[in-house]
């Protein structure tokens, strides 16, 4: 099997999944841990995904774990894969999943010297082919010519969904873009009855409903792609419910309210993404996943709350409205101070 970049780099290593040719964006994660999360985020729709790490697969398969229904990815590269898991909730095999799932694999690869020219060069588009391309060039047009369409559409729920806590204190709305199992958990676990909507929901009709609050969830793709969505959002801003918005949702708040969304070089990915609180001055490990960041200073009627440690982007904004908003992932759990309190100021707002 070969992985060839739109630069024209080439490496080589082996199947495991399916067999097949495929295209998409080529990005890499940081995480030691959590592969089973990064194969079943929807935010890693129509991506070929790198893990930094070189032993994937080595607690197996726990479905448990998932983040969605099924793996949304384009490929999965890595150095190694794990034959013989060992964990007491393994339930399966990654070469067994990405077969169900029809994803395509990629093992043997240096991976760190993979991660180092997208590193220097940025994120670039890739294709998985099981030989070499008679025609290079050729083949490398055709991975430039590579689009990832109807990201969020392909992703969203098609109809309204229920989800009961056990312990019913409040009802909020989650827009789903994409969202993510341990959010829905999240809410939930605090006594947050939740209605799930389709990402193209009408406001009105959301506002409608009997819900205390509004979440904005996490997904794929460029937010500047989304008006229809950003024009809804500008109306839920207005409704004085509360809002907590998530990843992908704190990009399109930001922009419903004049903010600036702009593209990282390579992404954040991975856990233990250091963010630092401007209030208590704290450090925080997350875990994150997203390509794009919202300005600092571009959205007039928010104050930052969180930045990060490493390159002092924004990572979270408190509006002048009832409504916060972050970029990392609050129920990651990725270090020793978990950012899942997020969810308990949102409880804070809805009461």
């Amino acid at each position: 099997m070969y992985l060839i970049l739109e630069n024209g780099k080439i490496f080589e290593g082996e199947n495991f999944g399916v067999c097949k040719e495929m295209f998409g964006e080529v990005v890499f994660t940081t995480s030691m841990t959590g592969y089973l999360e990064t194969l079943t985020d929807p935010g890693n729709f129509g991506q070929i995904i790198v893990q930094t790490f070189p032993l994937i697969g080595n607690y197996g398969i726990i479905p448990s774990d998932f983040e969605s229904d099924k793996s949304y990815l384009n490929g999965y590269i890595v150095r190694n894969w794990c034959q013989e898991p060992s964990n007491f909730r393994n339930e399966g095999f990654i070469d067994t999943f990405l077969m169900q799932q029809n994803i395509v694999g990629v093992s043997g690869i240096d991976t760190r010297a993979l991660t180092k020219v997208i590193r220097n060069h940025g994120r670039m588009l890739g294709g998985i082919t099981d030989s070499m391309p008679s025609n290079l060039d050729e083949f490398i047009e055709k991975i430039k010519s590579h689009k990832t369409t109807d990201a969020i559409k392909s992703v969203s729920c098609s109809e309204i969904k229920n989800i009961s806590s056990d312990k019913p204190l409040k009802t909020v709305a989650v827009y789903d873009f994409g969202v993510k199992n341990g959010v829905i958990k999240e809410l939930t676990s605090r006594g947050i009855n939740v209605i799930k909507v389709p990402y193209n929901t009408k406001a009105t009709d959301v506002l409608n409903m009997k819900i205390d609050g509004i979440v904005l969830s996490n997904g794929p793709s460029n937010p500047n792609d989304n008006p229809e969505i950003i024009e809804q959002i500008k109306i839920l801003a207005t409704s004085g419910k509360p809002i907590l918005a998530l990843n992908l949702g704190h990009q399109l708040l930001a922009l419903s309210q004049g903010g600036t969304v702009s593209e990282l070089l390579f992404g954040h990915r991975g856990e233990s993404v250091p963010i630092k609180s401007l209030k208590e001055g704290s450090i925080y490990q997350t875990a994150q996943n997203h390509d794009y960041y919202v300005v600092e200073g571009s959205t007039p009627n928010a104050t930052t709350t969180y930045i990060n440690a490493n390159d002092n982007t924004n990572e979270g904004l408190a509006y002048d409205f009832p409504a916060i908003s972050v970029q990392f992932c609050p129920e990651g759990g990725a270090g020793s101070l978990d950012a899942n309190f997020i969810y308990d100021d949102f409880m804070q707002l809805l009461k």
